[in-house]
């Protein structure tokens, strides 16, 4: 039978798109965990830990998480279900395409949603923001992409948060984090935060399948003293929230369903964020140094960033124009045959100019795995091979 030091992963082309990622082997075995019940004695203090845990990913004490089966879009309904009542005012912030698609799913439970949109490869600027906020429109909510995955610029949380609280502090702060959380610093109290979602398969290094939020005690007492039921019944919190508690306290409730391997999967994943080797500031750190070795290799290789400020560029990944006349059909199979895989551009107006990279999670915390060094001289044969073939 084969043991947990005896486990690795069958070889594979190197996974670096923004997302789902590399995981650790220590991850895919405890998903391989034989079949168990979700009201077992043994798994439930799993379940409970994988609560606590994601606190501490978050940096936050009293903020309550939901880890629930699904994809980061519930997220988004969750926030839209819980937190938002018909006709209420909802300011998206949008840095790509997923302001767009947050907008949409507001808008489907009976939001007013107002758009601030930032030109392609820039953040919203706080000024734009807080001339909003002082528009004299009441707004419920705010949420901002922390790092839109389709063109990998990063948002201000912080400073977006502060603004929101000096103009309008009853607003709830939401941010959507999903390519963000174990690969960006999210200080959840320090900085006043309300709502964190995410998602298990970017920086917290977990097969696809997990919806997790973190919502702060302000933002559930908003949700307690809505007027109207939650407008969605698997995403509603009033269903949820016994069932978080109950684990985290030691017992058995049931709902739906919980995803019992993919939770222990993510519970070995978080042992080796909060309880391994490196702290959570040491992999903070080693995001940003794969994040400057990618993008200095690239301008090096004469390839533009697709974010038009150094700040506002993710560490966790890179988005990257095609060189002038070569386009995805010349770079992306060639890094196929290299065995690296990326993955092709998302957003709808620059969709075939670009490319996007994920450096993240193991692949960058786990050095002797040499990932890095492997996108890197991949992406130099490439683009050597494609523009010799070009020329």
């Amino acid at each position: 039978m084969t043991t947990k030091d005896e486990f690795k992963q069958a070889p594979h082309k190197l996974l670096v798109i923004p997302g789902p990622i590399e995981v650790a082997d220590e991850v895919l075995f405890a998903n391989a965990h034989p079949s168990m019940s979700h009201v077992s004695p043994d798994f439930i203090p799993v379940f409970g830990d994988c609560v606590r845990m994601t606190r501490e990913v978050l940096y936050t004490k009293t903020a309550q998480p939901f880890l629930i089966s699904g994809s980061g879009t519930l997220g988004w309904d969750q926030v839209a279900a819980n937190l938002v009542e018909q006709g209420e005012n909802a300011l998206v912030l949008h840095s790509g395409y997923f302001g767009d698609s947050f907008q949409d799913c507001l808008e489907t439970y009976g939001a007013k949603v107002t758009q601030l949109k930032a030109p392609i490869g820039r953040a919203v600027a706080l000024s734009e923001l807080e001339k909003e906020l002082k528009s004299g429109k009441k707004y419920k909510i705010v949420t901002v992409t922390h790092v839109d995955t389709s063109t990998g610029v990063l948002s201000n949380a912080k400073e977006i948060t502060a603004v929101v609280r000096r103009i309008s502090p009853e607003t709830l702060v939401v941010v959507d984090a999903v390519c963000s959380v174990a690969s960006e610093e999210i200080l959840f109290d320090d900085w006043d935060l309300d709502v964190v979602l995410s998602a298990s398969q970017k920086g917290l290094g977990t097969p696809p399948g997990l919806s997790i939020l973190v919502a702060s005690q302000r933002a559930i007492d908003v949700f307690k003293s809505r007027k109207s039921p939650p407008s969605s019944y698997y995403a509603s919190w009033k269903k949820w929230l016994p069932i978080m508690n109950a684990y985290e306290a030691g017992t058995a409730a049931y709902f739906a369903t919980p995803p019992v391997n993919l939770i222990y999967a993510y519970h070995a994943a978080l042992k080796l964020i909060v309880r391994g080797e490196k702290t959570l500031e040491e992999r903070f750190k080693l995001h940003k140094e794969a994040s400057r070795q990618v993008k200095e290799a690239a301008k090096r290789l004469g390839l533009k960033q697709l974010p038009e400020t150094d700040d506002e560029a993710a560490n966790g990944m890179t988005a990257l124009y095609f060189p002038e006349g070569l386009t995805a059909g010349d770079i992306l199979p060639r890094l196929g045959k290299r065995d690296v895989v990326v993955a092709g551009g998302l957003h709808a107006a620059i969709k075939d100019k670009y490319f996007r990279i994920g450096h993240m999670g193991v692949s960058v915390v786990d050095g002797q795995r040499g990932d890095v060094n492997t996108i890197v001289r991949a992406l130099e044969e490439a683009l050597k091979e494609a523009r010799t073939k070009s020329a």
